[in-house]
């Protein structure tokens, strides 16, 4: 598994939606980007100024909101995976 640095997390997005409302197939192309995705792994935290690090706010296994054009996408044994920083993590679902 990828193990991210500083205040960066790792998120497997949720797969986007398939059909419409009313049932009308979309393409793949159609397809709105998830902006929704699982945390499966996160980093130590932010290192501060003072040498101390700030803790991370979200978990493994916390499903997060995140911005639309954060993160770089990252591919491992075949899983296709978003590397964004904490910042970038607009909410965190309950």
């Amino acid at each position: 598994m990828l193990q991210p640095l500083g205040d960066r997390v790792l998120v497997k997005p949720l797969s986007a939606e398939e059909k419409t409302a009313g049932g009308i197939i979309l393409p793949e192309k159609a397809q709105e980007k998830p902006r929704e995705g699982e945390v499966v792994a996160v980093g130590p935290g932010k290192l501060l100024d003072s040498g101390e690090r700030r803790a991370m706010s979200v978990k493994v296994g916390d499903v997060v909101v995140y911005s639309e054009f954060g993160g770089t996408e990252v591919s491992h044994e075949g899983e296709d995976y978003l590397l964004i920083d904490e910042g970038s993590i607009l909410a965190v679902k309950e």
